[in-house]
């Protein structure tokens, strides 16, 4: 399975991954994902919102148990980040049906679309709309960086953007939802364990900082006479750095669009994307104000106007405690693991879902906490190790 996926959407250049929502990748990925279903007699679906699922029972009976991940990819990803979640789910079905145990709820597999965010600015599209964490009109509207709307883009894809929306139904049909990810940062490395259990995510958001100052000749136009943007966002990329250090939190600033973008001339407009994130709410809001009250002294002192737009933003989400402990103590029992249980800073399709249903993650070791880029890895036993805890979760879960 790993071997088939490898090479879809990757980047010859790079050697990261370029699986962007609604593109010829994702459907190759989606392609994978029900050839996988259809291989192991399941029974596949897309639902109203571009989600994938693959069914072991009925699913109509409820309480359903359901585990997956995400395909696609941010710009020039790893390998790992979603894939991995999925892969593991289809074999630990594989190893459940080699112990020959007894389904007693229905199982699914599932493959949750635009989860990264990449090509529309709003991460976990698939699942908010389902969650109703997303309204219609709004996802109608998301844009990507060509002009191309969500809803043309699911229209080139051959799925009906008029049929998107919350979906109840299909939630009231779960009763547990465990997700397995490569975990993004270095906890286990640190502590020798293979898997660890989610406790909760950070409190997380993206902010849009637009500097608008005036246009001018680079060669022409004296210093004093200057209105330039670049100089106070470059400011505020500093002063995110500080403000997140003396929270004991995380900011950053990844993303910037230059108008007109000439390398001789002033520019108009410099716009960049914060992304914060913290162990509670009040440590994000401390960072995010700190930041913006410098950027506004910046940009004031620069003769620079400024914009700050909340463009997204997931407050803090504390996994299901019963189903938390649970999974701790399948594994406990069942394995000779240790089961540490551990915060992250990264948001996941299991977090949009929490408000709905039981939610659970683990996570697998990543020897170098590199996430979101090529380098991105997991070692062969790791995983093996991640794939045989999930399938006691779910035999725990499912068959009892």
């Amino acid at each position: 399975m790993w071997a088939e996926l490898l090479p879809i959407g990757r980047s010859a250049a790079s050697g990261g991954y370029r699986r962007f929502a609604w593109t010829g990748a994702d459907a190759e990925c989606r392609a994978w994902f029900r050839g996988q279903a259809e291989a192991r007699g399941l029974t596949y679906e897309l639902d109203r919102n571009g989600n994938q699922w693959a069914w072991l029972g009925d699913p109509a009976e409820g309480d359903a148990v359901v585990t997956g991940s995400h395909l696609d990819s941010v710009p020039d990803g790893g390998a790992f980040d979603g894939p991995l979640g999925v892969v593991s789910s289809f074999a630990a079905l594989d190893e459940l049906r080699a112990r020959d145990v007894t389904f007693t709820k229905p199982l699914a597999i599932v493959n949750f679309g635009d989860e990264e965010g990449a090509r529309f600015g709003l991460a976990c599209v698939g699942s908010r709309l389902t969650a109703g964490q997303l309204g219609v009109e709004q996802a109608h509207r998301l844009t990507d960086g060509d002009g191309i709307t969500l809803r043309r883009a699911m229209e080139a894809a051959g799925h009906d953007p008029d049929a998107i929306g919350p979906d109840p139904e299909r939630l009231s049909r779960i009763g547990a939802f465990v997700e397995l990810h490569v975990e993004q940062g270095r906890a286990l490395d640190l502590s020798g364990d293979r898997v660890g259990v989610a406790s909760a995510i950070w409190p997380h958001g993206r902010w849009r900082f637009d500097f608008r100052g005036e246009a001018n000749h680079a060669g022409t136009t004296r210093l004093v006479d200057r209105r330039d943007p670049m100089l106070p966002y470059a400011e505020t990329v500093l002063a995110a750095r500080r403000e997140a250090r003396l929270a004991g939190a995380v900011a950053t600033f990844g993303k910037i669009a230059v108008e007109p973008n000439g390398v001789n001339a002033v520019p108009s407009l410099v716009r960049g994307w914060l992304d914060s994130r913290a162990a509670d709410q009040a440590s994000l809001d401390l960072v995010v104000d700190g930041i913006e009250k410098a950027a506004r002294e910046y940009a004031a002192a620069h003769g620079v106007d400024l914009d700050v737009v909340r463009e997204s933003f997931t407050p803090v989400v504390e996994f299901d405690h019963a189903l938390r402990d649970e999974l701790a103590r399948v594994l406990g029992r069942s394995t000779d693991l240790t089961v540490p249980v551990l915060g992250t800073g990264a948001g996941h399709d299991a977090g949009i879902l929490s408000a709905s249903v039981p939610t659970a993650m683990l996570f697998v070791r990543n020897p170098t906490g590199v996430s979101h880029s090529p380098a991105e890895s997991a070692a062969e036993d790791d995983c093996v190790a991640g794939v045989l805890a999930l399938a006691d979760v779910l035999e725990g879960l499912a068959c009892r």
